[in-house]
């Protein structure tokens, strides 16, 4: 009996991970790097406004705000809010306003009911912000001066009213690599990235370190104002935006975007916890659900691999197999080593371990706490996008 159990759960996971594999190969196969689109040369060039919500980055503010003001582009506004910082943020910004007056700083001082900080600062951004195109990233991002010619290339080039790039991710260490490395592998799937392009589709993307929208398109999809609760708001962004049948597509930032984003797995683990709850809408039996699906068909192979015989040790080492190539590729893609690929089963549980700690924790304080404000779980739960 234990054999048969044994033999079909083989097959289950090989055939869910194939599946996954030609899926994951569709969706690789329409990446365009970044660095191979050729840059925009004109004639005209719109004016593009960057928004940055910051708060308490005195560490990495200055470097990130010094790479945006490098970019290539002729008619170029940088809009960095300052919300609520406690620590050199607002003094750095305000210093380098005086230096280059393509650098306007907004202060916020109070946050109104309603809204989590970030979403805030993003839509007081956006309002004082004049540019046709509406850059949104994150204070701690490095770009590549050519970054912005290249993306309104792309944009353009595709007709696109929404604009993603996945940045670079490097990293330390060998574990949090390879969850790193692992967590591309479930946003691709997470996203259904072989559907972004798809206008009849849902699939939709959005990612914090680079969200570049059109504003007539951002104002018809709401802006900030339509999730102001929302802590996956790059995501709920990139959903509003399709619902309102704008055109999107994400490009890969390798050598063009780059962003230090954990700097150990305990920093992960705690980046994630106000976003893996969310992501599943604050559904405790999707959740259950979801991480079930992971330790059964994600993580369990390579122990049946090791432990089980015939046919089934067959199917288990290929879904293994078939694992560690869709990891590569998805490190590769990160700038990461490729040869993490091996580690996925641990990426796996990793993961499966950060959604529910995100869940339980979520639970147990009834919300979430974020940049030195609480908000209560129910609230939470009503801003449904």
């Amino acid at each position: 009996m234990g054999d048969k159990i044994l033999l079909v759960w083989s097959v289950v996971a090989f055939v869910s991970f194939a599946t996954i594999s030609v899926l994951g190969y569709l969706a690789s196969r329409g990446l365009t790097a970044l660095v191979d689109v050729p840059p925009w040369q004109g004639p005209h060039f719109p004016k593009i406004s960057i928004v940055v919500a910051a708060r308490d980055e005195a560490k990495s503010i200055e470097r990130a705000a010094r790479s945006l003001l490098a970019l290539d582009w002729p008619d170029l506004e940088i809009v960095l809010v300052d919300d609520r910082s406690t620590d050199g943020t607002g003094a750095i910004l305000d210093r380098l306003a005086r230096e280059d007056r393509r650098l306007r700083v907004v202060h916020v001082t109070t946050l109104p009911p309603g809204w989590l900080g970030k979403n805030h600062a993003l839509q007081l951004g956006a309002d004082a912000a004049q540019g046709g195109w509406l850059l949104f990233t994150d204070g701690d991002v490095l770009f590549h001066p050519d970054t912005l010619r290249q993306a309104v290339a792309y944009a353009n080039a595709r007709q696109l009213d929404h604009l993603t790039v996945g940045p670079e991710a490097p990293v330390p260490g060998l574990l949090l690599q390879a969850a790193v490395a692992g967590f591309g592998v479930f946003f691709s799937l997470f996203t259904r990235a072989w559907k972004l392009r798809d206008p009849k589709s849902s699939a939709h993307i959005g990612v914090g370190a680079f969200n570049l929208v059109r504003r007539a398109a951002y104002l018809r999809a709401g802006g900030h104002t339509a999730l102001p609760l929302r802590p996956d708001d790059d995501l709920k962004l990139g959903k509003r935006l399709k619902q309102t049948g704008c055109a999107q597509d994400i490009a890969m930032g390798r050598g063009r975007l780059s962003v230090e984003w954990y700097g150990s797995l305990r920093e992960m683990a705690h980046g994630l916890e106000k976003n893996a709850f969310a992501s599943m809408e604050y559904s405790v039996p999707a959740t259950i659900v979801a991480v079930f699906l992971v330790i059964v068909l994600f993580v369990f192979p390579f122990v049946g691999m090791l432990f089980s015989e015939g046919a089934a040790r067959v199917l288990f080492t290929a879904t293994y197999v078939l694992q560690a190539l869709a990891t590569a590729e998805s490190a590769r893609r990160l700038g990461l080593d490729p040869w993490l690929g091996p580690m996925f089963p641990f990426s796996a549980a990793f993961l499966a371990y950060v959604t529910t700690r995100s869940m339980l924790v979520t639970l147990r304080a009834g919300g979430i706490r974020w940049r030195g404000t609480f908000y209560p779980l129910a609230d939470l739960k009503r801003n449904r996008v």
